[in-house]
């Protein structure tokens, strides 16, 4: 839910006309008493999204005492986490391993509620075009709004470790129980319910802080504000990121801004199988007959036993990606350049990341059963067969990863002495054409 839905579902309309604003605020939320002002309502948003920044940063809410939401979704790493291991640490004891990595808690303000079925709007694209299963704010894409997303690390037994009861004492006992008071009501702490669903909509509401969540501030997007121009490297990583018959990444990555005008988002927000390896560092893959299927299961349930789900994730934006040290769901690489080596290479050199038999059989796809092979991607750059040249040799997957480099929030032009002003907008269509 973005900050703006999150507001019009406050807002009752003066005309005391039904509508599909006023009826989104989910049962057991707290919401604004009816008849607020505008005024009003961005009042007491303010109030929960502080609410919302205190709870983030505070253990207190976890089992352990020890984790709080900013120690896997660390500000300073884009909201991502902190460090490179594969997997977080979480539990009563801090040493019980999930098994998907931390993806960042940024730019989601854009991600649509999860469907089957997935048509762009008239604004957007073409809605002639199904693309298929797409949104959700996870990995498998199961909740789509950020109070659900909030439950579940706050819940999981190898992440935060508590409950609702613990969540809600904690509040309470906190120095800012009265703040959450003058915010939810005088006696939100009689009802742990409340109190819980009280936090969960304040941890959203902080979420959605633009300034903070999705700023904007990349190097690329001044270059398409006519403010910063790319150098030779970021310009062909650029191209080639766009070209379909090179990288192909924008084909889920959307480079190009909306029809709207709205930044791009650098993900067409899709569930896609690409047959990442299996990370055999992980705990829980010690058991041969485990296998993370995302969408079909196991953290997901509603679409279990429908098999051209299984195996797929969501799309990440690459916004920020440079800053991360853990990349695809498994965690399965650390650097940048292993990731686009991986999607260029995956099928024209599968020896270089699956296990090979003793008789030198490549053991491709080693994560996801046989039987679900179907649903893998193939579209370019995964049209190649072993022995074909990959689509990009190593100084091209350079200067892609150094136009990702472009892709991080935080950049100043006037402390870029390459940064002479381009005619960004005029670029970017040179680039598409």
């Amino acid at each position: 839910m973005t900050l703006a839905a999150l507001l019009a579902a406050f807002i009752v309309p003066l005309s005391g006309c039904d509508s599909h604003a006023a009826s989104t605020t989910k049962p057991g939320t707290q919401s604004a008493p009816q008849g607020q002002s505008r005024a009003e309502v961005f009042a007491h948003v303010k109030q929960m999204s502080a609410l919302g920044e205190k709870l983030f940063f505070d253990p207190s809410l976890s089992g352990s005492g020890k984790l709080a939401c900013a120690s896997c979704h660390s500000p300073s790493h884009a909201f991502g986490p902190p460090n490179a291991l594969s997997v977080q640490l979480g539990g009563s004891d801090m040493h019980q391993p999930g098994f998907r990595a931390v993806p960042s808690l940024e730019y989601l303000q854009s991600v649509p509620a999860f469907t089957r079925h997935f048509h762009d709007s008239d604004d957007e694209g073409d809605e002639s075009v199904d693309a298929g299963p797409t949104g959700g704010l996870t990995w498998d894409g199961r909740v789509d709004h950020g109070s659900d997303q909030a439950r579940i690390p706050l819940l999981s037994s190898f992440e935060m470790g508590s409950t609702p009861a613990k969540v809600a004492a904690a509040v309470k006992a906190s120095p800012y129980a009265d703040d959450f008071r003058k915010a939810f009501g005088a006696t939100v702490f009689d009802d742990e319910g409340r109190a819980f669903a009280a936090v969960l909509e304040s941890l959203e509401a902080f979420e959605q802080t633009p300034q903070k969540f999705y700023p904007y501030t990349s190097k690329f997007d001044a270059f398409l504000a006519g403010r910063a121009k790319l150098n030779d490297a970021e310009m062909h990583g650029l191209q080639l990121f766009n070209d379909e018959t090179k990288g192909n990444c924008a084909s889920c990555h959307i480079s190009q801004r909306a029809k709207d005008g709205s930044p791009p988002q650098f993900s067409d927000f899709g569930l896609i199988a690409l047959g990442v390896p299996r990370n055999r560092a992980l705990p829980i893959n010690q058991n041969p007959n485990f296998h993370d299927l995302g969408a079909c299961g196991p953290e997901r349930h509603d679409l279990k036993g429908e098999s051209e789900f299984c195996g797929i994730f969501r799309t990440p934006s690459l916004r920020n990606v440079a800053t991360r040290k853990t990349f695809f769901h498994n965690g399965i690489y650390h650097k940048l350049d292993d990731v686009v080596r991986f999607y260029v290479e995956r099928d024209t050199n599968p020896e270089k990341f699956y296990p090979v038999s003793k008789k030198g059989v490549v053991q491709k796809f080693d994560d996801l059963p046989k039987r679900y092979w179907d649903n893998i991607n193939t579209d370019p750059p995964f049209d190649r067969k072993k022995g074909d040249k990959p689509a990009l040799d190593e100084a091209e997957i350079k200067d892609v990863v150094a136009f990702l480099g472009t892709l991080t929030d935080g950049y100043d032009p006037s402390k870029d002495r390459d940064a002479q002003k381009g005619t960004g907008i005029n670029e970017m269509k040179s680039v598409a054409n």
